[in-house]
């Protein structure tokens, strides 16, 4: 009678598991996936992407739909120790022609001790160079924490943890990504030529495989000749509030390390003209 109990038990549990499972296989169901990636679950039940690179190749996945505008989010964990080299991404992109949009959060290694590089950037109709760089103020590695874009005609917000640290507003008069559909991606790869101060320290192969792990992705979005998912309106308008706008003013006095508006030295011929409104 006890092993017949031990045994329902068992069979109950693992049915819990896998409902819990099947009701959070984001990635499964939603990308497709390039390189080594490897997948589980953790005690909650959510899905852990982890993605993987060595010296044969990086690994990444990217969405199987595109959207136009839309407020996207996941959970990363970054490489502990010495990452120096490495280059993790989540972003928008599409495509790699020459007058692509691109919507990017990159995290740029660094030799151990060192913070950890947000770049920020925005491309539209293949002008880019439009970088905000943060030093971390916290250990990626050490735990999950929360990315967020959010894309809208009206600006581009990046969240951390739920603090917005940049706006990207539109000019009329300015290029902006609104007419291209893009695709979600997250990327591991080897960025030795320029990720970690600007390519002087390469990554050391000896730490690999490197690994990234991804969770918790969301996505309420409006998805290319489809329809916007319910809430939109919670994004589609969004523009910084005030508070919203002290959380800028906190990253950027404390733990910016590049503003592209502040480099006359790469634009020779005059700053972006963007830089010049508020």
């Amino acid at each position: 009678m006890a092993r017949r109990s031990q045994a329902l038990l068992a069979s109950s549990l693992a049915l819990v598991m896998a409902a819990v499972a099947s009701a959070d296989s984001w990635l499964d169901e939603k990308f497709n996936t390039d390189g080594t990636v490897r997948t589980n679950y953790d005690a909650s039940g959510q899905q852990v992407a982890m993605l993987n690179l060595d010296r044969s190749s990086g690994a990444g996945f990217n969405s199987k739909e595109q959207y136009l505008y839309g407020e996207f989010s996941i959970q990363m964990k970054l490489i502990p120790g010495n990452s120096a080299g490495t280059v993790s991404c989540f972003y928008l992109s599409s495509g790699d022609g020459d007058g692509h949009d691109e919507i990017d959060m990159e995290f740029m290694g660094n030799s151990s001790g060192q913070p950890v590089v947000l770049n920020t950037n925005v491309w539209a109709n293949g002008d880019g160079k439009k970088e905000h760089q943060f030093d971390l103020w916290f250990d990626p590695a050490a735990d999950y924490h929360t990315y967020t874009i959010i894309w809208n005609p009206t600006n581009i917000i990046f969240k951390v943890d739920g603090n917005v640290i940049r706006c990207f507003k539109r000019y009329a008069d300015l290029p902006y990504p609104s007419a291209k559909p893009m695709t979600l991606h997250a990327t591991l790869w080897d960025g030795s030529y320029w990720a970690t101060e600007k390519g002087k320290v390469p990554i050391d192969w000896s730490g690999a495989p490197f690994v990234v792990s991804y969770r918790g992705y969301s996505a309420d979005a409006c998805v290319s000749g489809g329809a916007c998912a319910t809430g939109s309106d919670a994004w589609m308008n969004k523009q910084p509030d005030s508070a919203e706008w002290g959380t800028v003013k906190w990253a950027e006095s404390n733990y910016m390390r590049y503003n592209y508006c502040d480099d006359g030295w790469r634009f020779p011929l005059g700053l972006p003209a963007e830089c010049s409104r508020s």
